[in-house]
């Protein structure tokens, strides 16, 4: 068998690129650790097979460069990038000793991964999406194999018709918890397809995985993601956690679309803090939705840029938690009653979205996992959200941070 280590070094999310270059360019000696949380640790076990599987491929990253001609393609495709950080990336190569992986036995040869990542937070910033996607696709080799491909090509081909049809402007954004990369990949072939057949009607903007963007001739999507703000919180404060982001965001990027994610601390305190500079909101082109109950964004984005002399019709709202298609449609019309432009940012239910073979009426759920920013330069990285159940870091600090912003301890 062979073993599912990335295509690519480009076989992973854009923002984890816009990220490190903002890295290098501000932070390039920052101590970073990361860590793994399954959501599911009562129910998801992981075979030994499965992890020493794992352990294989993680020691194989260090093969992954940037080509010649990907650097070509990255420079014309994403002029934002200057050349010293591509310069950069062309001499980057993973370091497996940067991986610790640990097996815990729960029961026979049946347990739980601990996984932590550990060097400069320039390196160490593109383990994340690649290390997810090849334990979800050993996951879905070794453990759960009451599955099969049968009918999935035709499945996301109607999905991308029935989001085209309907209006929607949408991108794949599926890499983290794939069910393999042979999935997002005709995933991918399936959406641009439909994309054909429904030229008139809604529009595919393209995937946030940046080989798959090449492959297919197709932009790649993303800008930011929570572990920016989570750095930047530890290493400069929470009290301007939100500015100091935006701001330093702003000067890597002065000519880049700027799209802010909201709900790394709560969407209530980044509006607290967005709203008391117009100038700011004015210049950023939107905002990305990725927590809580999304249906009450859109209203509560509305009233907040009325309250600057803003209008808000100019403005986009990236959906991205945990989408569907009924979702999607929901929130698109809402959308459209309130005013914004709407995109979405589609992937598990894009890119592992099946049913058990066994029992065509129930689903072989995707892996519910992340990897996060767990401490930067010893202190202690927490994440907030718009989602109580999504909290993540040191109690602690998650109550420090609370207490700041006003929100139920």
């Amino acid at each position: 068998m062979s073993l599912p280590i990335p295509k690519s070094i480009l076989d992973t999310d854009l923002y984890k690129f816009t990220m490190q270059n903002a890295v290098l360019q501000n932070f390039p000696d920052v101590h970073a650790i990361y860590r793994f949380t399954n959501r599911n640790k009562g129910t998801d076990l992981f075979s030994r097979e499965c992890f020493e599987l794992f352990q294989t491929a993680v020691s194989q990253f260090n093969q992954l460069k940037l080509t010649a001609a990907e650097r070509d393609w990255f420079a014309k495709t994403c002029p934002y990038f200057p050349p010293q950080y591509l310069d950069y990336l062309a001499n980057y190569r993973f370091k497996p000793e940067q991986v610790h992986v640990e097996f815990i036995p729960v029961t026979g040869d049946n347990g739980h991964i601990e996984i932590t990542a550990e060097g400069p937070w320039v390196e160490t910033i593109l383990w994340e999406v690649p290390l997810m996607a090849t334990l979800s696709e050993l996951y879905f080799i070794t453990v759960d194999k009451d599955w099969s491909y049968d009918g999935q090509e035709d499945l996301a081909y109607q999905k991308g018709k029935a989001l085209l049809e309907a209006g929607c402007v949408f991108s794949e954004f599926g890499t983290r918890r794939r069910r393999s990369f042979y999935t997002q990949d005709f995933v991918v072939k399936a959406l641009l397809k439909a994309s054909q057949d429904v030229p008139n009607s809604g529009k595919l903007t393209g995937t946030s995985n940046v080989y798959l963007a090449q492959k297919y001739g197709i932009n790649p999507i993303g800008t930011v993601a929570h572990e920016w703000f989570m750095g930047i919180g530890a290493l400069r404060g929470y009290e301007s956690v939100h500015e100091t982001a935006l701001e330093i965001w702003e000067n890597a990027y002065p000519n880049a679309i700027l799209l802010a994610l909201t709900d790394t601390f709560s969407t209530q305190a980044f509006f607290q803090s967005f709203s008391k500079n117009p100038a700011r909101a004015k210049k950023w082109h939107g905002l990305r939705q990725d927590s809580g109950d999304p249906l009450k964004f859109a209203p509560r984005a509305k009233e907040v840029y009325q309250k600057m002399g803003i209008d808000h019709r100019e403005k986009m709202i990236i959906y991205s938690d945990a989408l569907n298609l009924d979702k999607a449609l929901k929130l698109k019309k809402q959308a459209d009653e309130t005013g914004f432009k709407t995109s979405f940012g589609i992937g598990t239910f894009l890119s592992n979205d099946f049913v058990k073979t066994s029992d065509p009426k129930t689903k072989s759920p995707a892996l519910n996992m992340v990897i996060k920013l767990a401490e930067v330069d010893g202190k202690s990285c927490v994440k907030i959200s718009d989602d109580l159940t999504k909290n993540t870091g040191n109690k602690e600090v998650v109550v420090q941070v609370k207490k700041l912003f006003g929100l139920p301890v």
